[in-house]
């Protein structure tokens, strides 16, 4: 419990970071890492069916869609710092952070 309380407020620390960026800068001129390309083209090849403007949890946290997101989260691993760091992510992405709207992913 306390390792995923420390994670959950890194997550809600970068969330904030990463909020601000996207409110101030139009996303698609806007890169995290040096390697959001191959990182978005991977994501699409594994999960090229997952609706991602409205997430359902169902997809992000049952076991079958853990089964996905571990290998995939694995192939980042030594290219991106925080590859296996949760991170909160908005329901519904046309609204803000709150807590109906935020799951925290890990």
């Amino acid at each position: 419990p306390r390792v995923e309380l420390a994670w959950a407020m890194k997550a809600h620390q970068h969330a904030q970071v990463y909020f601000n960026l996207i409110s101030s800068v139009d996303p698609k001129f806007l890169n995290l890492t040096k390697v959001d390309d191959q990182i978005y083209s991977e994501f699409r090849k594994t999960f090229g069916d997952l609706k991602i403007d409205v997430l359902d949890p169902e997809e992000l946290k049952s076991e079958p869609a853990k089964e996905k997101w571990r290998p995939f989260c694995l192939r980042f691993e030594g290219v991106v710092e925080d590859f296996n760091y949760g991170t909160l992510l908005r329901l519904d992405s046309r609204k803000d952070y709150t807590e109906e709207n935020t799951i925290f992913g890990q």
